[in-house]
């Protein structure tokens, strides 16, 4: 399996990669809680996916790309999310956050957010729902560790991509790829591979491939 970013074109997908449409879900607050799959598209060995964000035929490409002038310029660099981290240390877990990740899909702000429940860890909710908040966070921002055992939490995710949406602000968000597929540049370099994280497929982001939650209209 592997993710291959053509210059100034689509997302070239090869090895019969998992695609999967889901939607996130409010909790009855009103915050983000958990994933819906909606749709799973059949399975291909190839497929092209559009990273403009001008398609006729999203989440695939059908060449638009070429007529609006696409200026698909990698920005995004190489250096291992560990090297841009804070950490919020807790007294049962400790929480690495890279915020040049983040695309604003709000799991973390549930409970009083999660940078207060990390702190608050010695209390068995507080814990939980730091790590539930963590997991759900699609472009592997948050990273929560187990001070015990100094080893990070991660959910078991499924080699796929996943078009983001969610339907109660009418985003359409970046695409998740999970499982740690690996993903290589239009110059043949590869990027860090991860369990998390997510490409921008509106075509604005200042951090391409990668999303910086430039999708959002605030």
């Amino acid at each position: 399996m592997k993710i291959t970013v053509s210059r100034n074109g689509p997302y070239i997908v090869t090895g019969k990669v998992p695609l999967i449409v889901s939607e996130i879900c409010n909790d009855e607050e009103g915050y983000c809680r958990d994933w819906r799959e909606v749709k799973r598209y059949p399975l291909k060995e190839r497929y092209a996916l559009c990273r403009c964000g001008h398609s006729e035929n999203k989440p695939f490409c059908d060449g638009t790309h070429t007529k609006v002038h696409f200026d698909g310029t990698e920005t995004g660099d190489y250096k291992p999310y560990t090297e841009g981290v804070n950490i919020i240390s807790g007294p049962v877990l400790t929480l690495t956050d890279n915020k040049h990740l983040c695309v604003h899909a709000e799991f973390c702000l549930r409970a009083g957010g999660i940078w207060k429940l990390v702190r608050q860890s010695y209390d068995p909710e507080a814990r939980d729902t730091a790590i539930e908040e963590a997991c759900n966070c699609p472009s592997g921002r948050l990273v929560i560790l187990d001070n015990a055992t100094e080893k990070a939490i991660e959910p078991e995710l499924e080699k796929s991509i996943v078009v983001v949406e969610y339907p109660p602000r009418d985003e359409h968000g970046p695409l998740w790829v999970r499982g740690g597929i690996p993903i290589e540049s239009a110059d043949g370099k590869k990027y860090e591979i991860r369990n998390r994280v997510t490409l921008c497929r509106c075509g604005k982001s200042k951090n391409k491939p990668f999303c910086d939650g430039s999708h959002i209209e605030r």
